[in-house]
């Protein structure tokens, strides 16, 4: 009953933090942007090269800063023909100023051309979620390679948890208060936590977080490890009294390797 009592009040302040944080003029609230590209067959290197070669380069002239950008590691994930990406904008509007001068600007233009010359790269238009980090994420660290040979270890788990109607404060609530904690003592690190902004997107609906861990292997364990903890088991069982947190089918994991360009890594 305590737990659940605290899990209750603990929500209601973070749902308060996140209206006030709602109140903030949309030009002034930093906004970040996960992007997903799929490829046609065979052309997820030429993407690749594009962005490392000239992409990345041109998102920062025009204010966008690049985050991390990653690769599925299994070909059900998209391993062959997807990219996964976070930048982050100064705001929403600043966002669309950027993409515009970024569409429009000379260089980028003949860069699309000449790589496509052979045919084109993407099946479709990318996939774009703008999100707003949550207040219990961590300060997203941008972890260097250890040499220009030699890259961080390590992998990348994204996670998207769907909630029931009127049910994600509750699973804010629990990850701030028990589940992160968990994660930690299990091996994971916890590297950032989003929340959609736009209705469509699933905004009041989904949590969107990332961890990494020392290899695929190693995160699946420590999931294991996590869910057979006394500690989380009585967290899980208070918090969900009136119900579950999640949709049935509502939780998605895409394990993935930083690629080479990668500010985070």
């Amino acid at each position: 009953m305590i737990i659940r009592t605290f899990l209750t009040l603990a929500a209601l302040a973070i749902s308060a933090t996140f209206f006030t944080s709602r109140a903030v003029a949309a030009d002034a609230t930093p906004a970040y942007e996960l992007r997903i590209y799929t490829t046609n067959e065979g052309k997820l290197p030429d993407l690749l090269k594009r962005f490392r070669e000239h992409t990345c380069k041109l998102f920062e002239k025009h204010g966008m800063t690049n985050i991390g950008y990653w690769v599925p590691m299994e070909k059900a994930d998209g391993a062959e023909n997807t990219l996964i990406y976070i930048i982050s904008h100064k705001s929403r509007v600043a966002a669309g100023e950027s993409w515009k001068a970024f569409g429009s600007d000379p260089e980028w233009q003949a860069v699309a051309k000449a790589s496509e010359a052979n045919g084109k790269i993407l099946a479709k238009a990318p996939e774009s979620i703008f999100m707003t980090v949550t207040p219990y994420s961590p300060e997203i660290k941008i972890v260097p390679a250890i040499n220009d040979r030699e890259p961080a270890s390590g992998v990348f788990e994204m996670r998207t948890y769907t909630t029931p109607e009127g049910r994600l404060e509750m699973l804010h609530a629990r990850f701030a208060n028990h589940t992160m904690k968990l994660f930690e003592k299990h091996g994971m690190t916890n590297v950032a936590y989003f929340t959609p902004s736009d209705s469509e997107k699933g905004a009041g609906s989904k949590l969107i977080y990332f961890l990494r861990h020392p290899s695929k292997e190693a995160g699946l364990k420590a999931f294991t490890d996590f869910r057979a903890d006394p500690d989380w088991i009585k967290a899980k069982t208070e918090s969900e009294k009136d119900g579950p947190l999640t949709v049935q089918d509502g939780v998605k994991s895409v394990y993935m390797k930083a690629v080479d360009f990668s500010p985070i890594k």
